[in-house]
């Protein structure tokens, strides 16, 4: 589309974010909360909705739902009720599903986002309210049959719905990777939209510039990936001015994302309020978050990575993209933090952590808590270094490798017994210095004579010679004095 036809047009877009919960059971009955279970195996007459049984909340949701709020700056809800929503789905078993209407456990947040011009934003979180999953119904190839799976059927969910606030898709995959960091850092959700345990529907809607409406809003579903959210808003929001653009009318609807071809469809019109006929849920008393309850999820709560991130720049001194990469993954930020407690070199920690020691983990398709050396085995390394007894070159090729191999063996110790320590003693040095000489009379009188690039091979030739251990300094030091002299 043309840059200047879609320059008139300001996209206005909410995201609407469903996370599963981490709870062993689901969110009204006791029935094991497990993903890839065999099919309609974690069921029972409560999740089923069979006559004369009574719901029970999960009070581990309550307080994941909790913690995510106190991590999205939310206010907390001090009484919490329950809704019944409902609907007809063939995998809603009970024909409504119990979730929060007035009264969603969290309101009036907001979460900061940086995008890849280093700018920030907030963007606000409307709600985060509590409910219930539905099943899967499942479409196998060349079967017309549909098949249901109810495992999934009253798992717990958190639903994060944004303000308007988003105004482009990269802001809407900025503020997506945030989200997921969040629950991952807060160990409620595992943030695999794969999988399904994360899910985002989009609401997206365009108007003109200076406009004091916002546009028909059209809500994109079945996105599983941020690069597809991000796809699909780019698309719909083309699709949009182009109606716009022709005079036609935008509907009000619920409309698919096709991945293979880039593109929406519509599916059906848009539900209203009043279409789910909400009503109290009857066999559920209210929640009440008192002070106590309310301080003792606070205290609970880990490092953020907006926290870490500030920790990072501000008292480690490292730039942003060092500390966003850090930051993305809890593991790799933990394992980080941690070892900055044990070095003072936070630049050489962070040039380790995400060179050899990604890299490690990478090639190996392992998560960093199987990575063999401890955060204490790479403070060694880098105090070697610091304190000129290894080379870089040599701690990174040679003495990475072997501990690895051999990670009951301190830094030290492992250096010691593959004699990679580095030669320092001037006597020792300065014998070395006359032996390379001597065997190049020429290229000290080309030096001599005002080519002084030499050095550099004098220096390679001196590294032969001791086996790449020569102290770099001391051996350029006195490399210099005797060719001066």
């Amino acid at each position: 589309m043309d840059e200047a036809i879609k320059s008139k047009y300001q996209p206005v877009i909410g995201l609407e974010v469903h996370a599963q919960l981490l709870t062993h059971s689901k969110m009204y009955s006791s029935d094991e909360n497990e993903y890839g279970a065999l099919p309609n195996h974690n069921l029972s007459v409560i999740t089923l909705g069979h006559p004369g049984t009574l719901p029970r909340v999960n009070y581990s949701a309550v307080e994941f739902a909790m913690k995510m709020g106190l991590a999205t700056n939310c206010q907390i809800t001090r009484d919490n009720l329950f809704a019944r929503k409902n609907y007809f789905y063939p995998d809603l078993p009970k024909g409504y599903q119990i979730t929060q209407d007035k009264t969603p456990i969290c309101t009036q947040g907001h979460v900061p986002i940086r995008l890849s011009d280093g700018t920030t934003r907030e963007i606000g979180v409307t709600r985060i309210h509590m409910e219930e999953d539905a099943g899967k119904s499942m479409h196998l190839a060349g079967e017309v049959e549909t098949l249901v799976d109810l495992n999934r059927a009253g798992v717990p969910l958190i639903e994060i719905v944004s303000e308007p606030d988003i105004r482009n898709a990269e802001e809407a995959y900025a503020y997506l990777a945030e989200i997921k960091k969040l629950v991952v850092y807060l160990g409620i959700c595992d943030g695999n939209m794969e999988e399904g345990s994360l899910r985002c529907d989009a609401n997206i809607s365009v108007m003109l510039h200076g406009a004091d409406k916002f546009g028909t809003k059209v809500e994109v579903k079945n996105m599983n990936s941020f690069r597809n959210v991000q796809r699909a808003i780019e698309h719909e929001i083309e699709r949009q001015i182009a109606i716009l653009e022709a005079g036609e009318t935008i509907d009000s609807e619920t409309r698919g994302f096709d991945a293979a071809t880039g593109t929406t469809s519509g599916q059906r019109s848009k539900e209203t309020m009043n279409d789910y006929r909400y009503f109290p849920e009857p066999d559920l008393p209210p929640v009440v978050v008192d002070d106590a309850w309310l301080h003792r999820v606070q205290a609970e709560l880990p490092a953020l990575p907006q926290q870490l991130y500030a920790r990072f720049t501000g008292e480690l001194g490292l730039s942003d993209y060092d500390a966003s990469v850090l930051t993305d993954q809890k593991e790799v930020a933990l394992y980080f933090d941690e070892l900055t407690r044990l070095t003072t070199n936070a630049k050489a920690a962070a040039n380790w952590v995400m060179g050899p020691v990604k890299s490690y983990m990478n090639e190996r398709a392992l998560p960093l808590a199987e990575f063999p050396l401890t955060t204490q085995h790479l403070a060694d390394i880098i105090q070697l270094i610091d304190e000129n007894k290894i080379s870089h070159s040599v701690a990174s090729k040679q003495l990475f490798s072997y501990l690895l191999e051999n990670p009951d063996k301190s830094a030290a110790q492992a250096a010691q017994e593959q004699n990679l320590l580095q030669e320092s003693d001037e006597a020792g040095l300065l014998a070395m210095v006359e032996q390379v000489l001597a065997a190049n009379p020429g290229k000290v009188a080309e030096y001599r004579a005002g080519k002084k690039a030499l050095t550099g091979m004098f220096m390679g030739e001196l590294m032969k010679l001791t086996g790449g251990k020569a102290d770099p300094k001391v051996a350029n030091q006195l490399l210099r004095q005797k060719l001066d002299a």
